[in-house]
C-alpha cells in the first residue's frame, strides 16, 4: 500500500523516527566507547574502500537477495559475517600507546581487521565488488560507514507485521512482545540510515514479485551489468545454509524465486511498529 500522507506529516513522522533512533543508538553503544554519530569518519586507506552492506530486519529476505546477487560473476555476497563481533584486545596497559604512535586505537585496529577480512574473501572469490548482509548491520550502519567512508547501502524493507509473523513461525517459544521489540531496534535503525545516508531501497516484495526488474535496479547501483542467471541462483554454491550464516529455510534450499508471503489475516502492523510501517509505505 502507498503511503498517502500530507508531505508535513511524513517529515514530521521521520523526524520522530530518527530521533528515537539515535537515543537507540546511545542506549546501545559500548561504555566509553563515545557518541557514534559524532565519530569522523576513518582516513586510513582500506583494501576494500566502497564495499556494499544491506540493511534491513531480520526476516526481510536478505539472505534470497544475498544468493542472488552471489550469481553474478563479479559480486561475492558471502554468508553473514557478523562483523561487530569481531573484535581486537589490547592486553598489555601500554599497547594503546604503542598503537597510539602509529595513528591507531582500538576501535580503528578492529576496522583495519574488518577490512582486511572483507578483501580476504574478495581475493578468495576472484570478484570485485563485495555484499554483506548480517542483520545486525541495521544499527551498527554508522560505525560502518566511519569505518568505510566510501561505503555503499542497499536498504531492504518488508512489512513489519509479516516481519514479526514470520519471525514468530520461526522461534518456537516465542514472546512477540520480545519479537516487536526486537524488530523495532532493527526497524529504527534502517529507517535511520534511510535518513542519513544515500543508498538503494529495495522491498522484498518487490523483489520477488519481480526479480528480474529488481535485479536490474541493484546491478545498475552497483555499477556492474546485469546477468540473467542471476536468478537461477540454484545451480550455484553459495554455502551453507544454517544458523547464524542467514535463513536455512526450505524455501532458500529450493534454490527457486519463492513468492513473498501475504500478511495472514490477524496479522496487524503492532502498534510499536506502526509509524515505521507507514514511513516504509505499509500503511496509509
Amino acid at each position: 500500500m502507498v503511503n498517502a500522507q500530507r508531505p508535513d506529516r511524513a517529515a514530521s513522522l521521520r523526524k520522530g523516527l530518527r530521533r528515537r533512533s539515535e537515543l537507540l543508538a546511545a542506549a546501545v553503544r559500548p561504555p566509553g566507547r563515545g557518541p557514534a554519530p559524532l565519530l569522523a569518519p576513518s582516513k586510513t586507506p582500506r583494501l576494500v574502500p566502497s564495499p556494499v552492506f544491506v540493511l534491513s530486519c531480520q526476516r526481510s529476505g536478505s539472505t534470497l537477495l544475498r544468493v542472488l546477487l552471489n550469481s553474478h560473476s563479479r559480486i561475492r555476497a558471502p554468508h553473514e559475517l557478523h562483523l561487530k563481533t569481531i573484535q581486537v584486545r589490547l592486553t598489555a596497559s601500554f599497547a594503546p600507546d604503542i598503537m597510539g604512535e602509529l595513528g591507531l586505537d582500538q576501535r580503528e585496529l578492529e576496522h583495519l581487521l574488518w577490512d582486511r577480512i572483507l578483501h580476504h574473501e574478495l581475493h578468495r572469490s576472484g570478484k570485485s565488488v563485495i555484499v554483506e548482509k548480517t542483520p545486525s548491520n541495521s544499527y551498527n550502519w554508522r560505525r560502518i560507514q566511519r569505518a568505510w567512508p566510501q561505503a555503499r547501502f542497499v536498504f531492504l524493507l518488508r512489512n513489519p507485521a509479516t516481519i514479526v509473523g514470520s519471525v514468530m513461525n520461526r522461534r518456537g517459544g516465542a514472546v512477540r512482545e520480545d519479537v516487536v521489540a526486537e524488530v523495532l531496534k532493527h526497524a529504527e535503525g534502517v529507517e535511520s540510515a534511510r535518513e542519513h545516508v544515500p543508498g538503494l531501497t529495495v522491498r522484498y516484495e518487490d523483489l520477488t514479485a519481480d526479480p528480474e526488474r529488481e535485479t536490474r535496479r541493484l546491478c545498475e547501483f552497483l555499477e556492474v551489468e546485469w546477468e540473467p542467471g542471476m536468478l537461477d541462483y540454484g545451480k550455484q554454491d553459495h554455502g551453507p545454509f544454517k544458523a547464524y550464516f542467514g535463513d536455512w529455510s526450505s524455501n532458500i534450499k529450493s534454490g527457486r524465486i519463492q513468492p513473498a508471503r501475504e500478511p495472514a489475516p490477524d496479522e496487524k502492523v503492532p502498534a510499536e511498529l506502526a509509524d515505521i510501517a507507514r514511513a516504509w509505505g505499509y500503511l496509509d
